[in-house]
Parts: C-alpha cells; sequence; structure tokens
C-alpha cells in the first residue's frame, strides 16, 4: 500500500487566515483569490493617494546671457521644461533646443533618468531648421483650411442651383415649357462653380471634397444640357405642325393675285388697243391700196426733207391728205 504524500500548507493556512475569507494575517495584511488560483495580496485603491510625491528640484537654463531658473519635478521631461521656457524666452517649444551634458536632449526625455539634479545647469538654444519646419506647417494648414471653407461654400450654392435644376427637369418632364435664356444661365452659374473648384489645390480630405463637388456639378451640367434639347423640341414641334398650312395656303393666296392681275392687265391692254384703233380711224380718211409702183431718180435733198404733218381740223375730218409729190418730178 503506497503512502501518500503530505500537501504543504499554503500561504493562508500557514498564518491561520482561509484564502477565500480574505482575513488579514499576522503583518495586517489582507489576501485574496484571484479566478486563475492564484493567492495574492489585496490591494488598496487608497494606496495610490498616500505615496510621496516626486520632488521639486530647480534648474537654471541660460539662454543668451540671460539666467532662467525654473522649478519643475524631477521626473518630468524635457518636452514639459520647454513648455516652461516658453514663457519666460518668447520662444516657442518646438523651436527650442536644450544642451545638457554637451549633448542635445529630446523632448521625450525623462529629467531624472538623463541625470538632472537640483540646481543643476543647461543652455538653450534656438533651431531654425524646426523653426522653418512649423512656418512650412502652419502654412499648410492655412492653405487646407482656407481651401476647405472655399469648398464648403461652394457645396452650399452647388445645393442652391440643383433645386432650380430640379424644378426645371419636373417642368419639362410633365410636357410644359421653359425659357431658353434661363436654362442656359443655370448651366452658366454652374461652370462658373466648376472654375472655382479647378483653382483649388489641396491633398489628402480636401482633395477628395474637391472630387465629389466637380463629379456633382458635371452631372447637373449633362442634365441641364438633356433638359436644353428636350425643350428645344417642345418649342419646335408646333411650328413645324403648321408651316405646310401656312406656305400651302400662301401659294393659293399668290396664284390668285397673279392670276388677276394678268387678267386685269390683258383687259387693260385690250381696251388700249381699241382706243388706239378708234383714234386712228378717226383722224385718218380712206386709205387708197394700188400695186402700180412707179421708178424715179433720187434726187438729192428729198431724203432729208421732212413731210409735213396733216392739218389739224374739225371740218376736214373726211379729207384725203395731200403730198408734196413736186418734190420727185
Amino acid at each position: 500500500m503506497m503512502r501518500m504524500k503530505n500537501k504543504p500548507p499554503t500561504a493562508a493556512t500557514a498564518n491561520g487566515g482561509s484564502a477565500a475569507g480574505g482575513s488579514p494575517d499576522s503583518t495586517g495584511a489582507e489576501w485574496e483569490l484571484r479566478p486563475c488560483g492564484m493567492l495574492v495580496q489585496k490591494r488598496n485603491p487608497d494606496s495610490d493617494h498616500r505615496a510621496i510625491p516626486p520632488p521639486t528640484i530647480r534648474v537654471r537654463v541660460k539662454y543668451g546671457s540671460t539666467y532662467h531658473e525654473i522649478s519643475i519635478s524631477s521626473q518630468a521631461s524635457f518636452g514639459e521644461l520647454k513648455k516652461m521656457l516658453t514663457g519666460p524666452t518668447g520662444l516657442h517649444h518646438q523651436d527650442q533646443k536644450l544642451i545638457y551634458k554637451d549633448k542635445e536632449r529630446d523632448s521625450k526625455a525623462f529629467l531624472d533618468i538623463t541625470g538632472v539634479k537640483d540646481k543643476s545647469k543647461m543652455v538653450l538654444l534656438e533651431d531654425p531648421i524646426s523653426q522653418e519646419k512649423r512656418y512650412l506647417e502652419m502654412r499648410k494648414n492655412a492653405t487646407m483650411e482656407k481651401a476647405s471653407k472655399s469648398i464648403s461654400a461652394i457645396s452650399l450654392e452647388v445645393d442652391r442651383l440643383a433645386g432650380r435644376v430640379s424644378a426645371l427637369e419636373s417642368v419639362i418632364g410633365k410636357g410644359g415649357k421653359v425659357a431658353e435664356k434661363d436654362v442656359l444661365s443655370l448651366i452658366e452659374l454652374l461652370m462658373n462653380e466648376l472654375l472655382k473648384l479647378d483653382g483649388i489645390m489641396g491633398d489628402g480630405d480636401v482633395k477628395l471634397q474637391r472630387k465629389l463637388q466637380v463629379k456633382r456639378v458635371q452631372k447637373y451640367v449633362e442634365t441641364l444640357d438633356v433638359l436644353k434639347v428636350k425643350n428645344s423640341a417642345l418649342t419646335n414641334a408646333p411650328i413645324e405642325e403648321h408651316s405646310p398650312k401656312h406656305s400651302n395656303g400662301e401659294q393659293h393666296q399668290q396664284q390668285q393675285q397673279q392670276h388677276s392681275h394678268s387678267v386685269g392687265h390683258s383687259a387693260a391692254y385690250q381696251q388700249e388697243q381699241q382706243q388706239q384703233q378708234s383714234s386712228r380711224h378717226s383722224t385718218s380718211g380712206p386709205v387708197v391700196v394700188t400695186t402700180q409702183w412707179e421708178t424715179f431718180d433720187a434726187t438729192p435733198g428729198t431724203s432729208s426733207a421732212a413731210i409735213p404733218p396733216p392739218a389739224s381740223n374739225n371740218n376736214s375730218a373726211h379729207n384725203q391728205p395731200k403730198f408734196p409729190w413736186d418734190f420727185f418730178g
């Protein structure tokens, strides 16, 4: 038969306390059982408040020809010391360079770990490279902020114009007509906003916002182009329907006018011919027609002789005209 080994007494049983009960031992410490089965000393949350604060030291910092004495915690960092030196020196904490024991110290390093003690001396220098970087960063941030504000203003204007686009789309979609100048003016306003967006430069979030607004404006411009074509088709449709009827009526009217004009002209011409014939019969007597021709010699000067006009007399209306035949003898 095997002998069983006796288990060694635990810390709680050795001190006469219960592990689960958490009773204090002879030293006054309380124990607690963790979920994993380990027995540890119970922590007191108020023990941290009773801890002794770190000591305060005085550090002498030389800037130019002036010494500045700063009181700071011994466990503080060099970055906290730089922020405290901003007031008396007037330098931004990012433009400062602290030299301790002939070596530049990083802002994240701690004073006690570096070996800084009470009345230790340091040298403060201005860092032009850090200052230039800070100025560039400030300028970049200002540019980004200005671009973001400009994009926000353009977005509000595009929202206002989008309402007008929706109104025109509703009217034309129902078969109504709108003035073409309204569509053109709206397209021009959207193109102006697009030009403003093209002039904005930026990176990151600003670039993304600008790209979204550009796509949005282009979409509205394309919508207005389609509405412009539809509106033109609705405006020209009635004119095309009535134009053939109007042209046929005009042609018929012109033909009637031409026919009446030709009839009137022919009647006037016949009347004029009748008047000429009647006047000829009234002024001339009976005409004698003969087929016997006489030959005679041409006498100089006869070709230039003028035949005198017949005498106008009311009584001699039926007399025959007398010609000067003596010249041809």
